[in-house]
């Protein structure tokens, strides 16, 4: 007897799978992160990133102009600083690296929409997300500096703001500075549900920003934490975050899904430096068929439930998307 449930059938060519699929993958889910650094016609790659670079602003110019050509619709900075201290204090300088590249980049592309992380940890001496005192990371003094550097990434014309510290209260607090300021409409992407993950080695290179002492674990969540994630989200929301995020993306699909299941919100996911850095070393050494294996990463991203992706695969994936 044969069976009468053949679900193969709607497997049987590219055509029928495509016709029924569940999960569409576009170019429009794609966040792109960009490294600024000081100085010009710099473009060093980033060894334990391939195809990453930290890039001088005239640079990431040229990178933001041919993301945008293949429909990539917004680009994350990062900066790099010549100059760090125990304040951060080139963070929220007017003319700081990010806030000039801000200036260069919607002059060039105003139709490309500029998000900047607001951290501290780049431009701090000691690494550390906000301020130290006797080997702890001081919660409350640390938003203040937060909320200026949100409102100088405003001023210098950043569409949206991304808080990746994971300092209690610092949604809160950029959102009336930001308001305070005249940047009513300026979202806030809070970096809600952060994990204190080993896949952030790589970014650490990128960044300059790995902590001289200690680790990040007093701030960042507990990897084995799945319901203080939705506690996380749900004060975010409450304080005014317009998107939230959960960060690294590949090993927490589960808190991806357990988000969007929860709260009516955007939810975005960050494909982070380890998870795009394990599949371009493994692409190099013949393990892996590197294109699949990077869009079956994506796809699985945005099943779990994430509606942006930000992802150094971006440009790749754009282009195998536009084929």
């Amino acid at each position: 007897m044969f069976p009468v449930h053949r679900p193969r059938r709607l497997r049987k060519n590219p055509v029928i799978r495509r016709m029924v699929r569940e999960t569409s993958l576009s170019v429009d889910d794609f966040i792109y992160p960009l490294f600024v650094v000081e100085g010009k016609g710099i473009k060093k790659e980033i060894s334990s990133m391939p195809g990453c670079f930290q890039e001088s602003i005239d640079e990431v110019v040229k990178n933001a102009k041919e993301a945008y050509s293949l429909g990539i619709p917004a680009v994350l900075l990062f900066g790099i600083p010549e100059h760090k201290d125990e304040v951060g204090s080139s963070a929220y300088d007017e003319h700081g690296v990010v806030q000039e590249a801000v200036k260069a980049i919607k002059d060039a592309i105003p139709e490309l929409y500029v998000i900047t992380d607001v951290c501290l940890c780049e431009y701090t001496s000691h690494g550390h997300c906000g301020i130290v005192e006797k080997g702890d990371v001081l919660n409350d003094p640390t938003l203040e500096l937060l909320s200026k550097e949100a409102v100088s990434h405003a001023k210098a014309g950043a569409d949206m703001v991304a808080p990746s510290d994971m300092m209690d209260g610092r949604v809160e607090a950029i959102r009336l500075a930001l308001d305070e300021e005249g940047f009513s409409e300026v979202p806030i992407m809070s970096y809600a549900a952060k994990y204190a993950s080993s896949f952030y080695g790589p970014f650490r290179e990128a960044a300059e920003s790995t902590p001289q002492f200690g680790d990040r674990r007093s701030y960042q969540m507990d990897p084995p934490n799945r319901r203080e994630a939705l506690k996380e989200v749900a004060l975010d929301i409450e304080e005014g975050a317009d998107i939230v995020m959960v960060k690294p993306a590949l090993s927490y699909l589960d808190i991806i899904s357990d988000v969007r299941e929860s709260f009516d919100v955007p939810v975005a996911a960050y494909n982070v430096s380890g998870e795009y850095s394990l599949v371009k070393a493994a692409g190099r050494l013949g393990w892996i068929d590197e294109q699949r294996v990077m869009m079956e990463i994506l796809t699985s991203i945005k099943r779990a439930g994430a509606d942006l992706i930000l992802t150094y695969h971006a440009k790749e994936a754009a282009k195998l998307l536009s084929k």
